[in-house]
């Protein structure tokens, strides 16, 4: 708990976690929102309502990147004043429409999204050294946990008392506020030190293999979550306990909170992808369940890793890329994180209808060690063929992480 204590001692870092709380409430409720809306009002069936949220999520993910080299370049007041402009009068129009309409306006509205994540998750390594940065990422894993609890729980419940055209106006307008609190908070996103300097950084010196084995490792740990939050749909249904769902998946959560909270305690830092092998291997046991309880012990102890694994991605990116230019590195980061949430699913989907349960599981686990021990090799061998030349920041961290 020592390093906790210190960590929140700094009042910086309790305002930007608590920032980044609030903002990604509505942002995680808004997500929800947007399908009940297409199948409760519009009447659209629900091919419609995950093309809107796949068209959204593409939209978000890929605004991430220029979003955050924006932020490196002309600060966080000029990067999202724009996006507040544009979600403002997209969101007001956007609930009243019919669903085409709204198919164009959400999209626009997702390019043009507040990066709350990379915004948050700059400012807290911000404001913080290298020393106590890791129980930081671990408490910001657990606000990230905490939104998207309550998030999608408020906003339905809501809906169960307005219409869905008055629930997502009022939560998009939320996120315009919260973008707008942001604006007027303006959370340093660079350190004390770095603050003055204006040079931008070539991306030639950091997007390099280090940097591109991150976003690979941090894709294939949320595909292998998508992959096994899916699984445990089609388990639960095999065992015809459906009305246990959702506690066996609270269980898998309750793992991943400890875990993280427990990572980030630990005062020295395990590799991201030695993380990812592990969270593959605890994923195996999950494949071999006979009912409802196996399969929430088994959850519980496969999610003590799925938060470290993330954690210590976003640590180690904060190592190996410039403080100038992390703004479009962790917008990159993200980017990678999305598309592996569709990757994962999509797998699961066909390994579920191929073999049950057991090889939605099965695969999960098999993307998650493979890739683990795979991506460890690469750049330790790429670690060793660095010049004395080269980006001596990046070799220093590779080799350390490896």
């Amino acid at each position: 708990m020592r390093s906790y204590r210190e960590v929140l001692s700094s009042s910086a870092v309790r305002n930007v976690l608590l920032l980044g709380a609030l903002v990604r409430i509505p942002f995680f409720a808004g997500a929800v929102l947007l399908a009940l809306h297409v199948v409760q009002t519009l009447h659209g069936s629900y091919v419609q309502a995950g093309a809107l949220s796949t068209v959204v999520t593409v939209c978000i993910a890929l605004s991430g990147p220029w979003r955050g080299r924006l932020l490196d370049r002309f600060g966080l007041r000029r990067t999202i004043l724009p996006s507040i402009v544009v979600g403002a009068v997209c969101w007001s129009f956007a609930p009243f429409v019919d669903y085409v309409p709204l198919l164009v306006l959400a999209a626009v509205a997702g390019l043009f999204d507040i990066p709350v994540f990379t915004v948050v998750r700059q400012a807290v390594i911000a404001a913080t050294t290298e020393d106590d940065r890791q129980p930081a990422l671990a408490l910001e894993s657990v606000s990230v946990e905490v939104a998207f609890m309550i998030g999608p729980v408020l906003g339905v419940a809501a809906t169960a008392i307005w219409s869905t055209t008055v629930v997502l106006f009022c939560v998009q307008m939320f996120l315009v506020l919260a973008g707008l609190l942001v604006w007027l908070l303006n959370p340093p996103l660079r350190s004390t030190a770095a603050e003055g300097r204006t040079t931008p950084t070539p991306r030639r010196a950091w997007f390099r293999i280090e940097f591109v084995a991150l976003c690979v490792g941090a894709s294939t740990a949320i595909s292998v979550l998508a992959a096994s939050e899916l699984t445990f749909v089609s388990a639960m249904r095999e065992f015809d306990a459906q009305q246990w769902l959702g506690v066996v998946m609270a269980c898998w959560g309750l793992g991943s909170l400890v875990g993280g909270l427990v990572y980030g305690a630990l005062h020295r830092t395990i590799s991201t992808y030695v993380l990812l092998a592990g969270l593959g291997a605890v994923t195996v046991p999950m494949a071999f369940v006979s009912g409802p309880t196996s399969l929430a012990v088994t959850g519980f102890v496969a999610g003590l890793l799925c938060a470290p694994t993330l954690i210590a991605s976003v640590d180690q990116l904060s190592r190996v890329v410039p403080e100038a230019a992390r703004g479009e590195a962790i917008g990159w980061h993200g980017a990678a994180m999305t598309l592996g949430n569709g990757i994962g699913s999509s797998m699961a989907g066909v390994a579920i209808d191929a073999g049950g349960f057991p090889a939605g599981f099965g695969s999960a686990a098999a993307l998650g060690l493979g890739l683990g021990v795979g991506l460890a090799a690469l750049v330790g061998v790429a670690a060793k063929r660095h010049t004395a030349g080269e980006y001596e920041p990046a070799r220093q961290v590779s080799g350390k992480f490896t």
